[in-house]
């Protein structure tokens, strides 16, 4: 294989791999990003690297500042308040869209990636599912075929896989895997009613699974309290 070819196969392996552990994670929110160590790891020089650097800061990613490293972009109430206000809105219509517009290819996709999903809840892979949940509704997104809700869409993932994250980093317990259940029976309906066009199906689905959503991240922040002792 020649240069020519092999630097943008490394190119997105890197891009693949830092979308994975931001999503994840691996590297938290305000994380610094050695660019010299990026370039030794998958082989490239600074430039290509750079260039990925403000693709991913385009997206939402990665903050860039003058005179300042690459750094993970943050998280705070406000983000996530901000998610919570906006997400409905985008996720629903994201769904509808994808209902009109998707090509029997692209559905495919989408069912390959569920198969991976399911099988990262079976596995208790916490990771797997974070991850894979950010490629089913990114997969959606790209169905929409607009090109003013995918970057939103795009952007409202990178905080919604990492909500998902802390939450799940913690133990599995009966409750949060009949959340997890419920989530994977739901990324079915929506291949279901996607299939057959249904649009106000897969919005109302879309719907119900950013509540699912919600009331996840509710229950972590704000958990029933322990029961007094008994004197």
């Amino acid at each position: 294989m020649n240069a020519e070819v092999a630097i943008p196969d490394r190119k997105s392996s890197l891009e693949l791999t830092l979308r994975r552990r931001i999503l994840t994670m691996q590297l938290p929110p305000g994380a610094v990003l050695d660019e010299v160590a990026l370039s030794e790891e998958f082989g490239l020089s600074r430039p290509p690297v750079r260039e990925l650097m403000r693709q991913m800061a385009g997206e939402g990613y990665i903050e860039l500042e003058a005179n300042r490293a690459a750094r993970v972009s943050s998280m705070s109430y406000n983000s996530l308040r901000d998610f919570f206000l906006l997400a409905p809105m985008i996720y629903i219509t994201a769904n509808k869209l994808a209902a009109e517009n998707r090509t029997t290819a692209e559905l495919e996709v989408l069912r390959e990636i569920q198969r991976a999903f399911r099988k990262a809840v079976d596995d208790c892979d916490v990771e797997g599912r974070v991850f894979y949940n950010d490629q089913f509704h990114r997969q959606i997104g790209e169905m929409a075929h607009n090109v003013y809700v995918v970057p939103s869409l795009r952007r409202l993932q990178i905080d919604h896989a990492r909500i998902g994250k802390i939450f799940y980093q913690h133990p599995n317990t009966p409750r949060m895997q009949e959340e997890l259940e419920l989530a994977s029976a739901q990324h079915d309906e929506m291949i279901e009613v996607i299939e057959r066009r249904d649009a106000e199906a897969s919005g109302e689905l879309a719907r119900l699974h950013i509540e699912l959503s919600r009331r996840n991240m509710a229950m972590y922040a704000a958990p029933e309290g322990l029961q007094a002792p008994t004197l």
